[in-house]
């Protein structure tokens, strides 16, 4: 019997923990199974995946074309490796999952095919290297498969979910666009074609269709504007009403409605991946509340003691007291039992930060209390918790811009910066005396921590480089780099003193975790991008030094870019001749200005289908998933600037405001919460006449906002569903569509 009821506890961890990370494995319910299933999801061995993921990826700059070269045999030793870890970690998958399940999975077959096809691709490229014979490491172009499709990535397949299901809206508005950039191509062979126009450089000036059809697509994207305009201006001032027209029918009109559709889209796909998560992540939770449940007079609860062990097992690493004051909050009138509907709700409670302070006083106010607390001590710190200080030192970093800004020659500008790196430190050491120290520098302390260190990095900067200059006669320029840039740094102190500044700065530090999402989605862009480039481009174009006698040197070692935009603008750097070079190139196309420069100077090196290549990456990488990226941004701003505004708080929230109190943790017995707790409004100090509690603890939250959209979505959507209501089974959660609210079949693509 304890047997069982120790099954049933691991298989609702297992519940909970899904529900509270949001992750939609279908696994297997057998205890060996489910022990498996808390092993696959250990933090250790999903780090583990993704170090070996990225290490995959990185052996692109080892090897040939390679930016550090490494001998074959330790890059491929190394691949070898990597595919072990990913077809390991693929059986552990397959150990939990049922079976039907897994062999449907779209995700699991893309690793299966992509490890084989890296597999016979290492072996075929060592071969022909063995016989001296040059081959294509086309495999390369699949590692991101990896990326994608481990369990692990699942927001980085939502995105391209969405990408994928806003492709159809977006080719009827691309088709619309083309249609247009034809029209107005055809347009400009008539008006300009025969009127024997020349560009600057001395060539036809619109008289090739296809390249009319370029240029104009260039246009579209302002690159070459006004450029392309030019000849035709200069012929008649009445012809840039032919360009007006075009730029704001295309610019203007169909890159706005290209980024009004993919926003619409995406929002509409996205939603339904919200429902999907919420409906799943209520499911779990009612399931493990059904496997723990007893019956209680006319309900069904879960005990206290089994609810202590539940968690336990979900959140090992939270503290005893952060453990019983989830229970409060679960069990308010303390019955002994948390019913079904706070039990529910217990995913979110373990998802909202709580942070747990000891109430300690000052060590001064230990060592030497008649000093601390005398009337000068108290008459210092109250001056420097108030807001008049905090002005005062305001002004100060602004009139050290102005200083900064100034000549460094000058003696008395150079003295300066001496008398404000004092005043800085002054006033970190005034805070330190008022305010106790391990409070003031705790982890959740980010502008204390960052003005302290710039502070203390500055003037070791500044000593080290007074120091050379006095004995040596020299400036180390790296030093003076370090010593500008931590100068400029410190202005950045003033944007947490400015309330509003504070608000945008803590609105966009909250979306940098989802930005991430869209940090793997470019990176597999890139990756595919960069492989096909190095195959395409590796070797047409070379760097020389400015003073280099090699033939060609100017023209970036290619006789064929003579006289081009592209040697003139000594843009030889940027080259497909090895990874890093590649990732740089796709970031500057990605910028848009000057990318007609880049693809015309690589299409006369090559073949002028090489234009191809640089419109489809502004095509995917521009118009689809940076409107994306804007569009995710923007809703991911707005909603966090207006939670800030308006300090939206959900039920839960305000429930641990209102038992956020500090609770005695050496004096819990059998882990029980304390009655005597201490108010939210008691000072950390301890100043003044107030009795230390130095033991104390006090809870609070750490962040009254949602971290992302989806989970303000998420939990917009959550209530919307009952108590009562149980919601679809897994199958019929996974397989909902857009509009549709009454599920089909399985599909095993999007279980996970």
């Amino acid at each position: 019997m304890e047997e069982a009821a120790l099954q049933d506890l691991l298989l609702a961890a297992a519940f909970v923990s899904d529900a509270q990370y949001n992750r939609n494995i279908p696994f297997k319910t057998s205890p060996e199974a489910v022990r498996l299933y808390h092993l696959y999801n250990h933090w250790v061995l999903r780090r583990a995946t993704y170090f070996f993921i990225f290490l995959n990826l990185s052996l692109a700059l080892f090897e040939e074309p390679a930016v550090y070269p490494l001998p074959f045999l330790v890059t491929s030793l190394v691949e070898v490796l990597c595919l072990l870890v990913f077809f390991g970690r693929l059986t552990h998958f397959a150990k939990v999952t049922l079976c039907s399940v897994f062999w449907k999975d779209t995700k699991n077959i893309c690793i299966m095919v992509a490890i084989l096809l890296s597999l016979t691709d290492l072996a075929i490229y060592g071969v022909l290297r063995m016989y001296n014979v040059r081959s294509v490491r086309w495999s390369r172009i699949v590692r991101p498969i990896f990326l994608i499709n481990f369990a692990e990535s699942r927001q980085i397949r939502r995105a391209f979910r969405s990408i994928r299901n806003t492709l159809p809206e977006i080719t009827y508005v691309f088709l619309l666009f083309m249609f247009s950039l034809l029209m107005f191509s055809l347009m400009a062979l008539k008006l300009f074609g025969e009127r024997n126009l020349q560009t600057a450089e001395g060539l036809p000036y619109f008289r090739n269709y296809l390249e009319i059809v370029f240029d104009l697509y260039v246009l579209v994207t302002t690159a070459n504007s006004p450029d392309v305009m030019m000849p035709a201006f200069d012929f008649s001032s009445w012809y840039a009403l032919f360009f007006i027209a075009f730029v704001i029918i295309n610019t203007y009109i169909f890159m706005s409605l290209f980024l009004a559709v993919v926003y619409n889209n995406y929002k509409k796909h996205l939603k339904n991946e919200i429902r999907k998560l919420a409906y799943m992540k209520h499911r779990k939770m009612i399931e493990a509340f059904n496997l723990l449940k007893e019956e209680e007079g006319a309900q069904f609860v879960v005990r206290e003691a089994r609810w202590k062990q539940l968690v336990k097992l979900v959140a090992p690493d939270i503290s005893n007291s952060h453990r019983e004051l989830l229970l409060r909050i679960s069990d308010d009138e303390q019955k002994g039992f948390i019913d079904k509907k706070s039990f529910v709700q217990l995913a979110d409670l373990l998802n909202i930060q709580v942070i747990t302070m000891k109430i300690r006083s000052h060590p001064l106010g230990q060592w030497m209390p008649r000093v601390y607390r005398s009337v000068v001590s108290c008459f210092l710190r109250s001056m420097v918790r108030h807001r008049g200080f905090v002005w005062t030192y305001d002004v100060i970093i602004l009139i050290n811009a102005i200083f900064i800004a100034l000549d460094e020659e000058t003696p008395y500008i150079s003295y300066a910066e001496w008398v404000f790196l004092a005043l800085y430190i002054i006033e970190i050491l005034l805070k330190v005396y008022t305010y106790e120290p391990r409070a003031f520098f705790g982890k959740n302390q980010f502008w204390n921590w960052f003005d302290t260190l710039i502070i203390f990095a500055a003037l070791t900067a500044t000593i080290l480089n007074t120091t050379l200059k006095s004995t040596t006669k020299y400036n180390s320029q790296q030093i003076l780099d370090i010593v500008f840039i931590l100068r400029v740094l410190r202005l950045i102190r003033i944007v947490d003193s400015i309330q509003r500044f504070r608000v945008i700065m803590n609105t966009l530090i909250n979306i940098v975790p989802t930005m991430l999402t869209f940090g793997g989605l470019t990176l597999v862009v890139y990756c595919v991008f960069a492989t096909i480039g190095m195959e395409l481009f590796h070797g047409k174009i070379q760097f020389f030094p400015a003073n280099s006698n090699a033939p060609h040197a100017l023209e970036c070692g290619n006789p064929a870019l003579k006289d081009s935009l592209f040697a003139r603008g000594k843009y030889c750097k940027n080259n497909f001749n090895n990874f890093a070079s590649s990732f740089i190139v796709l970031m500057e196309l990605t910028v848009v200005n000057q990318w007609h420069v880049f693809a015309n100077g690589f299409a006369n090196v090559t073949v002028q289908p090489a234009k191809l290549y640089f419109i489809a990456f502004h095509i995917v990488m521009v118009i689809i998933i940076v409107n994306i990226f804007v569009s995710f941004i923007l809703e991911a701003f707005f909603v966090e600037y207006s939670l800030e505004k308006s300090e939206v708080e959900t039920a839960i929230e305000q429930k641990i405001q209102e038992l956020g109190m500090g609770v005695q943790e050496d004096e819990l017995q059998d882990e029980q919460l304390l009655d005597n707790m201490e108010n939210d409004e008691q000072d950390l100090n301890e100043e003044g006449g107030t009795k230390p509690q130095s033991k104390g603890l006090m809870f609070k939250i750490a962040s009254k906002r949602y971290r992302t959209v989806d989970a303000l979505l998420q939990r917009m959507f959550e209530a919307e569903i009952p108590l009562e209501d149980e919601g679809p089974s897994f199958e019929e959660i996974l397989n909902l569509s857009v509009t549709a609210t009454v599920p089909t079949n399985l599909t095993s693509e999007s279980a996970a």
